[in-house]
């Protein structure tokens, strides 16, 4: 392998600074207070990630991905960027590579929305289609593999990328924007789990700081992860989620069961009409895996409730709600899953006293 030469590492530090300073453009992200009965004793906050420029939680491991492959020398000026992600993900990725100037291809299976392609595509990337889904990593992985072509591997790399120590991680924003809440030390933080990697980070972060915080991690209907932290087994398989963002037909290299305290099963109506629970209670419009996490929150809130706990629980808004406006938010496609959203929201209401 021939040494690098003097400009190839002068470009490699200006486009490690660039990434920075965009990340310091953007500050944190929101903490927001979901107001629970008073009664309670309990508080819960959601972090607003779709206040990213992309828009997502994905920026932050996009971010990650790209700075790795740059500090490893695996990405240089010209570079080829290459992933398997037809979600939030590739716009994220697709934002960076036109940040430095590079190119970035998104393998994604043929039956992705047109939506979703075209905000890739706006955001310089461009769309290479498979004919299922699960055709997506082997190809990726052949593109990513010839010369000039960086494969940035969202799944199998998304849980190693990230300091999990703290440098600003997602981990260390939530316990730094607590230390003014009257119960700094969440009792529980409430995720979903798509790559595994915020789990992962949370969980290390949680246990490396000694802190008491538990981590809890939300699983749609059809996703492998549950039944792989049960039985700690990564051969598990399921039919995938309907919950775009999280949930997955496979256990991914990212998934770190052993980090994790608890796991909760979300039916994907409940998701929707949590979701829609979001935008009702603090006027966020958001995804529905967001709505996953809120279910899931709330749960574990009225557990504290009825022991008599007191304390606070973190979760995330993981994108907002422009990106479903033809699916989750439109009342004819949620029928046409068949999904009720009645009994979910009746429930809710009646939880938070709303009803």
């Amino acid at each position: 392998m021939p040494l690098e030469t003097d400009s190839a590492r002068t470009w490699v530090t200006e486009a490690i600074r660039r990434i920075e300073a965009d990340t310091n453009r953007s500050a944190d992200t929101h903490l927001h207070v979901f107001p629970l009965p008073g009664s309670w004793g309990v508080d819960l906050y959601l972090k607003d990630e779709s206040v990213h420029p992309t828009g997502s939680l994905k920026h932050r491991l996009a971010r990650s991905l790209i700075l790795y492959g740059l500090a490893n020398g695996d990405i240089t000026e010209g570079t080829v960027l290459v992933d398997a992600t037809s979600g939030s993900t590739a716009i994220s990725e697709a934002y960076f590579a036109a940040m430095l100037g590079l190119d970035f291809v998104a393998v994604v299976p043929r039956g992705t929305t047109q939506a979703k392609l075209d905000l890739i595509e706006r955001a310089g990337g461009r769309c290479n289609l498979v004919e299922r889904p699960d055709q997506m990593y082997a190809e990726a992985e052949r593109l990513g593999g010839q010369p000039g072509y960086h494969y940035l591997d969202q799944f199998g790399r998304a849980s190693v990328v990230t300091d999990w120590r703290g440098n600003n991680n997602i981990a260390c924003s939530i316990f730094e924007q607590m230390a003014l809440e009257r119960h700094p030390e969440p009792a529980w933080i409430v995720v979903g789990a798509g790559t595994g990697g915020t789990s992962a980070t949370i969980g290390r972060y949680c246990r490396y700081r000694r802190t008491g915080t538990r981590l809890a991690v939300v699983d749609p209907e059809g996703s492998a992860f549950l039944d792989a932290w049960r039985t700690r087994s990564c051969e598990v398989v399921a039919p995938g989620s309907h919950i775009e963002g999280i949930g997955r037909p496979r256990v991914e290299p990212s998934f770190v069961p052993t980090v994790i305290d608890e796991m909760l099963r979300v039916e994907d109506a409940a998701s929707v009409a949590g979701m829609r629970l979001v935008e009702r209670v603090i006027g966020r419009r958001v995804g529905a895996s967001t709505g996953t996490n809120l279910v899931g929150a709330l749960e574990l809130a009225t557990r504290m409730r009825d022991a008599g706990e007191t304390g606070s629980i973190v979760t995330l808004i993981c994108d907002g709600g422009d990106r479903y406006t033809g699916t989750y938010w439109d009342d004819a496609w949620v029928a046409a899953q068949g999904w009720d959203l009645a009994p979910h929201r009746s429930r809710l209401e009646r939880l938070l006293e709303l009803a």
